[in-house]
């Protein structure tokens, strides 16, 4: 497998897809199978962090730093997850004033703490996720062209599940068997109507959508097949 091989070293990768499609599994996934396996994988959701706490959360500060901070100082996820990965979810939402501090810690493997002058050196690899086009981004000059390059080491494109119809009954399945387990339902497949209907819809939430939808439908199920009428109205 390919991305087994891009996992095996410490280059810098770059997840491309639409939401939903599970740029987060490639992520743990790309992890798992690296050398720094046996640490953690520090996520950080850049679309989820208030623009004003953003810098502080990320390379942290240094005692009375601004008001509020603490007296001791706090380290960022940076120095949190050094000598393992960091995985940044929804890159393309940072602000460019934070874009600029990313490219500092990719070019020199180092991050100054709000409040310092003080470089300090972190071992970390980055993952990167975005359901943005950066192409497009860096056109409108929305993003770092330079940033997105030192990102765009390894870049992997996870397709729409419309676009990879055959994984759907795996999916399915393996999401069936996870939420009966859960609900202590004896659920135990699909039937062949309810499995054509997956099949023919769209997802345009992708896997996530496939997972709400399975997760519902062995919720309502009440024998030991889904058969159609469990599933969502806009699947049926």
């Amino acid at each position: 497998m390919e991305l087994k091989r891009y996992a095996s070293t410490d280059a810098t990768v770059l997840i491309m897809g639409e939401t939903g499609v599970g740029k987060d599994v490639f992520a743990r996934l790309t992890h798992r199978w690296s050398r720094r396996k046996d640490k953690i994988l520090l996520k950080v959701d850049c679309g989820g962090i208030s623009e004003t706490l953003t810098e502080s959360e990320i390379f942290g500060y240094v005692p009375g730093a601004f008001t509020g901070a603490s007296s001791k100082g706090k380290p960022g996820y940076f120095e949190i997850a050094d000598g393992s990965t960091i995985f940044l979810d929804e890159v393309g939402e940072l602000p460019l004033s934070m874009q600029t501090r990313l490219l500092r810690v990719l070019q020199d493997n180092e991050i100054v703490r709000v409040g310092s002058s003080q470089p300090r050196k972190v071992d970390v690899r980055i993952i990167a996720a975005t359901n943005r086009n950066l192409r497009e981004e860096v056109e409108q000059k929305r993003f770092r062209e330079d940033l997105f390059f030192r990102l765009n080491v390894i870049s992997i494109e996870v397709p729409a599940l419309r676009e990879r119809s055959e994984d759907i009954p795996l999916l399915a399945a393996h999401f069936l068997e996870k939420f009966a387990a859960r609900n202590r339902k004896n659920v135990k497949g699909f039937a062949p109507q309810a499995l054509d209907m997956l099949r023919r819809y769209s997802w345009p939430g992708n896997v996530r959508e496939l997972q709400n939808a399975v997760e519902r439908a062995v919720i309502l199920c009440t024998g030991d097949l889904i058969t159609g009428p469990e599933l969502p109205a806009s699947v049926t």
